[in-house]
């Protein structure tokens, strides 16, 4: 599942969840066959969690709570044992960790000429000087706003635009080399060693979790 924002782009795999807070516009699109449930929280239950998106991993316990809580039309805390419920779904949530599959977008409009061409075209190879020259920014300008945006070099938002691009591509069910080498890798090897240093896992091995 790919949530965007105007803030960026978060990729929720099987087992994780993506943290919107109230009153942020947001589309939802899906690749391969998706199953989800949605909890909504009243603000006062969510005052101890994340101000902005985040993609978060679910616990086999917090799990099985979200099923069992969406078994009902809504929960109740005048109803002791839906009381409690909400009580541990929320301890739940406190402590859940967070997954760095993010993309931000920039605001600046140079930069965000650079990322538009770039999630235009995840593949392109070019080095950023060339990219620049084709949008009419300089180099080191443009170094300078992704690092004062988005909080990262513009060498770390286009591995992170690659990386979730090939998660995509896997999800739709393409094989590990056709979708490493179009999200922008040299070698399927490039994009195992990234996916292995962001997720813990190889993406083969990732994407054989059960359902």
């Amino acid at each position: 599942m790919t949530v965007r924002t105007s803030e960026g782009t978060w990729v929720v795999p099987t087992h994780r969840a993506v943290w919107i807070p109230a009153g942020i516009p947001h589309t939802i699109t899906m690749s391969g066959n998706v199953a989800m449930r949605t909890l909504y929280l009243r603000p006062r239950l969510a005052r101890a969690l994340s101000r902005g998106c985040c993609v978060v991993n679910i616990s086999p316990l917090l799990k099985e709570l979200i099923l069992h809580a969406c078994t009902f039309p809504a929960l109740k805390k005048k109803v002791k044992s839906q009381q409690h419920l909400i009580a541990v779904i929320v301890d739940q949530l406190a402590a859940i960790q967070m997954v760095p599959l993010q993309l931000p977008n920039p605001s600046d409009p140079r930069a965000l000429r650079i990322a538009q061409a770039l999630l235009a075209d995840p593949s392109d190879r070019r080095s950023l000087g060339m990219i620049c020259k084709s949008t009419g920014a300089g180099k080191r300008t443009v170094e300078r706003l992704f690092q004062e945006d988005v909080g990262m070099s513009f060498g770390k938002w286009r591995q992170q635009l690659r990386l979730i691009t090939a998660m995509q591509l896997l999800a739709d069910g393409r094989k590990v080399t056709h979708a490493a080498l179009e999200a922008g890798y040299s070698t399927p090897s490039a994009f195992i060693s990234m996916f292995r240093k962001a997720l813990g896992s190889t993406p083969s091995a990732y994407f054989r979790m059960p359902r």
